[in-house]
């Protein structure tokens, strides 16, 4: 069971990471091992071409999986990404983006899961990640 729920989790996110902003970020699904996320898109999140750009869709990989960790530890605010290996797989649409993190190994000092994207709407993802968090020591 969850330590932290979506409003908790997002509020965390608002007083300690201002500059994520009020993007707009939604929860819709958070379980002890996986989270469903929606980030709504705007002009700015797009690059050249009506493509959303790849640092949006890394951003969603780590803020999502840093939820995630944190929904399981409780507001651990040094929690730190040690890498983010993402694949770029189709063009995403300029439309909202889904993404769900998976958990695969929490212990003691590190995290392990995955994370894939989609365009709202669309059956095929446009990325898949990988990433490993570090959790300072109590």
């Amino acid at each position: 069971m969850p330590v932290m729920t979506p409003a908790e989790l997002l509020t965390f996110l608002d007083e300690h990471f201002p500059q994520a902003g009020h993007l707009g970020l939604a929860i819709e699904h958070l379980d002890d091992k996986t989270i469903r996320l929606r980030l709504p898109i705007h002009d700015r999140h797009l690059r050249p071409g009506g493509t959303i750009s790849g640092p949006t869709l890394m951003w969603l990989v780590d803020c999502g999986f840093y939820l995630l960790i944190l929904a399981q530890l409780g507001p651990v605010a040094l929690a730190v990404t040690t890498n983010l290996n993402i694949n770029f797989m189709r063009k995403p649409e300029p439309a909202d983006l889904i993404g769900e993190g998976r958990l695969m190994k929490l212990g003691k000092s590190l995290a392990v899961g995955d994370f894939t994207i989609w365009s709202a709407g669309k059956s095929e993802p446009v990325a898949h990640a990988t990433v490993t968090y570090s959790i300072p020591l109590r």
